[in-house]
């Protein structure tokens, strides 16, 4: 009868201990828009792993590489996903028992209270266990938590990777843009110099008016102050993509030059359900969500009864020499702890955590919303820019070419000299404007490759990328 007892308690045991109160975790179903706005069909839905590579710049693919070597935040969130393994391995460990060791002596003739005519020596030494039994799945509850906590911190580090190497890439692209406007600049002076010198020369000998010289005056200070303009921003943006190779600020060595920036070709987005297994940030929220959920149970089952269990088996002596020969003492016992009257406060703990689950699901859901939106944002940023560039080309040609008539017919004397003034003001703007709209589409390329959550790194991921890659081509044999 006693075996059947001790047998049956180990059952309910156990039964208690595989419990889990609180709500397990559904992953949540995605009911957006069956397609983007901006979209073009395409057969193909799968990102390009290293989407950096298709602007075919060796020199970008070095920086991008050095940045994900030596770049600080990448070693932060690095260091984030080890502290989160090893909270894992240290939550797991509170499911099992619990083992120390004590070992002490002592002599005196008095216990603090009472005081003893003779000297009394006392040595001991024993281990002793403690196990506190997660009745309600409590532990089981922490551990999933603690699970989805570290998956979170791995998405972490894949979004400090791929917004890093879109910030190299797009502030690569930003310098190319600066460098070409201060080339702009640099010959638009050399040539309103030596537009200047003539109308001095003029004006000296009394063939044109005093106006005429300012006005020539004007334009060269105009094109002279662009120079420094635009020296700045490159050390700006130099030092920009410096930080982010983790070093200190330096010259940063350039590749092609902006104009000679290949355009990626068409870019297949996908669907937009795919967006959410593909985006990093977001599947981050997903797994916030679950450890936060997860919560929930822990927080339920901490406002029912536990079971502690304590033992130990050691010796005790009066005498050190006999303390190896001394017979073996043990205890084990059991205590049942849970609360009984703490003026709600367990099931106010349950309250805030349902309530934090509430919040980090919201969180989820506008992250989802954020990362639609900037596809969308980069889609159509893609098509207008690339429209844009076309009549900024047309423009830039245009006004140049009225620029050099301007000349030709005032050195004629068949025009004012404010018509070339206009012309050289148009076509300056035109060519700086035509090199700004170059940078923001190669950098709208940038925006939408990052809001698609491409750029996958791990050889896993890459074969997988390829396996599904092939699959799909096969079915469309």
């Amino acid at each position: 009868m006693k075996k059947i007892c001790i047998i049956l308690s180990l059952g309910i045991i156990v039964y208690l201990s595989g419990c889990k109160l609180g709500p397990d975790f559904q992953k949540l179903d995605y009911e957006g828009p069956a397609s983007f706005r901006f979209d073009q069909p395409s057969l193909d839905t799968i990102v390009n792993l290293r989407w950096w590579e298709l602007f075919n710049d060796p020199v970008l693919d070095t920086l991008i590489k050095r940045a994900l070597e030596n770049n600080k935040d990448v070693m932060v969130a690095a260091a984030r996903v080890e502290a989160a393994r090893a909270n894992l391995g240290f939550t797991k460990a509170d499911q099992w028992p619990s083992f120390t060791f004590n070992v002490g002596a002592g002599s005196g003739n008095s216990n603090g209270v009472n005081q003893f005519n003779s000297v009394t020596n006392n040595f001991y030494a024993y281990p002793e266990m403690y196990w506190e039994i997660g009745f309600w799945g409590k532990y089981r509850r922490l551990n999933e938590s603690a699970r989805a906590d570290l998956l979170a911190s791995e998405y972490g580090l894949r979004t400090v990777q791929i917004g890093l190497i879109s910030g190299v890439a797009s502030t690569y692209f930003s310098l190319l843009d600066n460098i070409k406007k201060l080339d702009i600049s640099r010959k638009t002076l050399s040539a309103r110099d030596s537009s200047m010198q003539i109308i001095q020369a003029r004006y000296d000998y009394g063939i044109v008016a005093e106006i005429d010289l300012n006005q020539s005056q004007i334009q060269r200070a105009i094109s002279a102050a662009a120079i420094p303009t635009y020296e700045r921003q490159i050390a700006y943006s130099q030092s920009a993509i410096s930080i982010l190779l983790g070093e200190y600020p330096s010259d940063i060595p350039i590749g092609k030059e902006l104009f000679e920036q290949v355009e990626p070709a068409d870019i297949p987005t996908g669907l937009p359900s795919q967006l959410l297994l593909r985006r990093p940030d977001v599947k981050q929220a997903e797994a916030a969500y679950a450890a936060q959920n997860a919560r929930i149970g822990a927080a339920q089952a901490m406002r029912w009864p536990s079971l502690n269990l304590t033992a130990l088996l050691g010796v005790a002596s009066t005498d050190l020499t006999s303390l190896t020969t001394a017979g073996l003492g043990w205890s084990v016992g059991g205590v049942i702890l849970g609360p009984l009257f703490q003026f709600g406060k367990n099931k106010r703990r349950v309250e805030i955590e349902r309530a934090n689950t509430e919040a980090v699901l919201r969180q989820y859901e506008n992250t989802a919303l954020q990362a639609f939106k900037e596809v969308e944002d980069a889609l159509i940023s893609i098509q207008t820019l690339q429209q844009e560039l076309i009549a900024q080309r047309s423009r830039s040609a245009a006004a140049m070419n009225a620029e050099y008539l301007s000349n030709e017919r005032y050195d004629k004397g068949e025009t004012s000299y404010l018509e070339v003034l206009e012309s050289q003001r148009q076509s300056f703007e035109a060519q700086l404007a035509l090199s700004q709209t170059k940078g923001f589409l190669l950098n709208a390329y940038v925006a939408l490759y990052k809001a698609l959550g491409g750029g996958w790194l791990s050889p896993e991921e890459e074969q997988a990328f390829i396996e599904s890659k092939q699959a799909a081509e096969q079915q469309l044999k």
